[in-house]
């Protein structure tokens, strides 16, 4: 029994979604439009469950590029309306269009000039009829029993908050440096850690000249205790790379010649490098897909920056 009302309540919400495709037209534009080119902040104010979706929406606003909101319409009659200002466009959402605590709001927004969007499911409203623009969120009936509370509705209006935010997204040309400047924390932030951050640099960057003898070399590999050694010109351009498997390899090789050596001749030319403005997971990725523990950061003229260690990304939980 309660497979099957789990199973009806998804297919009555899915279909509400689907619905709202057919209305997906200029009206829609002429939204995008209006908060795209919003001076201020996009308000969103919503009663209840509206609220609640209301919530969420602007939050989506807020890390999505649009700067944005929530007031609550019972408090900003009895005093928060002065969270509204001019040039913020306000985002209603009542699926009645009738809901008293944000008609209250209309006589200010009007008095402001503030651009009115409303969602809802009523075209007919006071709310419909004040607007600047009005997206319609109808459903044929909630997925509650009782087609009551609020449910298929409410997951329309949060769907076309959605299709707001991203077409918003795409509009602004919002990339993953700007999704990463708002999305410090988390895992989701730490995903988005740029490489400048975790690398290694200055005099806890092993690197030696093409000229140091190979004592030298295995001395610094040790004492920094990252894996490897960057081989750096004059000027600090990179030369090469030495790592302890470079170091087994040449005791294999040529044991008893190989402390003689200098590092020009030990080391690998061409080394896998990487930009400092690059991604943690791109660093982890080009670590996996090469097989290696470390990689060098360089800038565009190949000067070597700092160097990222896989244990710097373990730290990370990125795996």
């Amino acid at each position: 029994m309660s497979q099957e009302t789990a199973k009806r309540v998804l297919r009555i919400e899915a279909q509400a979604i689907e619905g709202l495709l057919q209305r997906i037209n200029a009206e829609f534009d002429r939204a995008v439009e209006l908060l795209f080119n919003c001076e201020g902040r996009v308000v969103v104010t919503g009663m209840g469950k509206s609220g609640l979706i209301g919530r969420k929406i602007s939050a989506t606003f807020a890390s999505t590029g649009t700067p944005s909101l929530f007031l609550h319409p019972a408090e900003a009659v009895h005093g928060d309306l002065g969270m509204l200002v001019r040039d913020d466009v306000l985002l209603a959402i009542s699926y009645g269009g009738e809901t008293q605590e944000i008609v209250l709001l209309l006589e200010t927004v009007k008095r402001l000039g503030i651009r009115l969007v409303t969602v809802t499911g009523n075209l007919r409203s006071t709310l419909a009829q004040a607007s600047d623009v009005v997206l319609d969120i109808s459903v044929k009936e909630e997925a509650c029993s009782l087609n009551l509370a609020p449910t298929a509705s409410t997951t329309a209006a949060l769907a076309m908050g959605d299709a707001l935010a991203i077409a918003l997204l795409e509009k602004r040309g919002f990339k993953e440096d700007d999704f990463a400047r708002l999305h410090p924390g988390g895992q989701l932030g730490k995903r988005l850690r740029r490489v400048e951050s975790l690398m290694h640099t200055g005099d806890d960057l092993p690197r030696v000249k093409p000229g140091d003898a190979m004592p030298e070399v295995i001395y610094e590999i040790s004492r920094k205790k990252l894996g490897m050694a960057a081989v750096v010109e004059d000027g600090g351009k990179l030369a090469g790379v030495i790592t302890d498997g470079d170091l087994r390899r040449l005791m294999l090789k040529r044991k008893n010649e190989a402390l003689s050596l200098t590092a020009a001749e030990c080391m690998t030319r061409n080394p896998v490098t990487i930009g400092k403005d690059e991604l943690a997971a791109t660093a982890l990725r080009l670590m996996e897909e090469r097989r290696i523990t470390a990689v060098l950061v360089v800038d565009a003229g190949q000067r070597v920056l700092g160097v990222v260690h896989l244990h710097d990304l373990w730290t990370l939980q990125l795996f």
